[in-house]
């Protein structure tokens, strides 16, 4: 399929942005729709350490304890949809035919009984792994050790055929570059890795999980660059936290943006990935839904944006729990309870047409935590997503317009009264990086030659890789 680039926004204005809202909602799975007007919790689970003995033990945990639990507590709370997220732990991947198979099937077996019965909108996304690595070669052919792009391919296919409702993937492609941009504090490597390498990788898986996905007649996600905006986000960490500055790691997260934004130009329709904190930016420029995960994620990890996050989402994610008893159940229960909760009080607001002043009291609480909050913010979100499209015929010229404007954004608000308050350390760090964006040619064929050769040997970066 033709690639489609973004040259105009699809959604008119930052205050169409709204959670529980897109422009182009999906309907999919068990009577389940995303972006439809209303919010629907997203339950990501793992199992325990152990089950992965032998493919019954780990059908035995997936179906009879997870999925059993979850479809059990959401009936029992009332809650009128509920959408799971099987993110493929390494086992089901390699071997996907005699590990993963029968827990997709099974999987979805229990979602329609609990459909059929209560009538509850049910589905399930399936994230597969990228096990794919860069020294051994990330195209199909490449790898003659692992044969890893091939069983990744496969295993979209098996989970298509076998219940998957919405495919997912957390590709990898950039990331050894992203790395080496992140412990040198070097944008232009970010930049390169990132926005231009990531962007031709993710059109060559993508392509090829939209069109597994339309035989199957399944849905296909989107992406998320958990792998680099994500590492960079948690290496900056919270206040405790000084390695990496605040304002590099904002930037690199709009950059990312242009990247994941590529998922839904190969014909993705949504809903995106939660962990994809780029996804109000990428919801400005498409009108498809979005995934995401804040402060209902607490048993996954920590951000500085737990509220303002949720303000645009459709689905509201726990990004992972690992499978075990807590007081009040089993932990995909309990962590049901918490983004079920949330979700029914988004819907009570959209029901009582207050949804606009919770998005905006969501806005609030994190708006000036940090820069990456700030910049994720729907009104800024926007702002970056109106300098993607401006270059959006450009992998290179969209992700650097991406980078550039974030760093303005942060600029203009730190000379405000009420605005961001960065340290030195981040102020030098927000000067340095627009500075050397802007610094960069206007030509891409001129960027591409100048990266070549400056980082040629950075472990793993094979240019093979990327066609180039």
């Amino acid at each position: 399929m033709a690639v489609k680039r973004f040259t105009k926004m699809e959604t008119k204005s930052a205050d169409d942005l709204v959670f529980g809202d897109a422009k182009y909602p999906v309907s999919y799975g068990l009577g389940m729709k995303a972006g439809a007007g209303f919010v629907v919790p997203e339950i990501n689970f793992a199992p325990r350490p152990g089950a992965e003995k032998n493919p019954d033990t780990l059908r035995r945990e997936y179906v009879d304890y997870i999925t059993k639990d979850i479809m059990d507590r959401a009936v029992t709370l009332g809650f009128p949809a509920v959408q799971l997220e099987n993110e493929w732990i390494y086992q089901l991947g390699n071997e996907p035919d005699k590990f993963a198979k029968p827990v997709v099937a099974g999987q979805k077996e229990v979602m329609k009984k609990y459909h059929d019965e209560y009538g509850i909108m049910t589905a399930i996304r399936h994230t597969l792994p990228d096990m794919r690595e860069a020294e051994k070669g990330l195209r199909e052919g490449m790898d003659k050790k692992s044969s890893y792009p091939e069983k990744v391919i496969e295993s979209i296919e098996v989970a298509a055929k076998n219940g998957a409702d919405v495919l997912s993937i957390e590709s990898m492609g950039g990331k050894e570059m992203s790395d080496y941009g992140i412990l040198h504090q070097d944008i232009r490597a970010w930049l390169f890795g990132i926005g231009y390498l990531g962007s031709i990788d993710m059109e060559y898986m993508w392509t090829k999980i939209v069109d597994i996905a339309k035989k199957n007649k399944v849905i296909a996600g989107g992406d998320t660059n958990c792998a680099g905006a994500n590492t960079s986000m948690f290496m900056a960490g919270g206040y405790l936290d000084k390695d990496i500055p605040r304002t590099f790691a904002a930037t690199t997260r709009c950059i990312a943006s242009a990247r994941t934004l590529v998922a839904i130009e190969c014909g993705a329709t949504g809903p995106d990935k939660d962990c994809g904190y780029e996804g109000p930016i990428l919801k400005a420029i498409s009108g498809r839904p979005s995934a995401q995960e804040g402060k209902g994620a607490q048993d996954a990890h920590a951000d500085l944006m737990g509220n303002l996050i949720a303000s645009t989402c459709d689905l509201w994610s726990n990004e992972s729990v690992e499978y075990h008893p807590e007081f009040g159940g089993s932990s995909v229960q309990c962590w049901l309870g918490v983004i079920g909760y949330e979700a029914a009080l988004m819907n009570t607001s959209k029901q009582l047409k207050q949804d606009k002043i919770l998005r905006d009291i969501y806005a609030a609480c994190d708006s000036y935590r940090s820069p990456e909050a700030f910049c994720l913010r729907y009104d800024n979100a926007y702002k970056i997503g109106e300098a993607i499209v401006a270059e959006g015929n450009s992998i290179y010229l969209r992700s650097r317009a991406a980078g550039i404007k974030a760093a303005e954004l942060i600029s203009e608000s730190a000379k405000t009264k009420n605005g961001l308050k960065l340290s030195k350390h981040e102020s030098d760090m927000l000067n340095k990086v627009m500075t050397d964006l802007k610094a960069l040619p206007d030509e891409e064929s001129k960027f591409v030659d100048q990266c070549l050769k400056a980082y040629k040997d950075v472990q793993a970066f094979n240019p093979k890789n990327y066609e180039l």
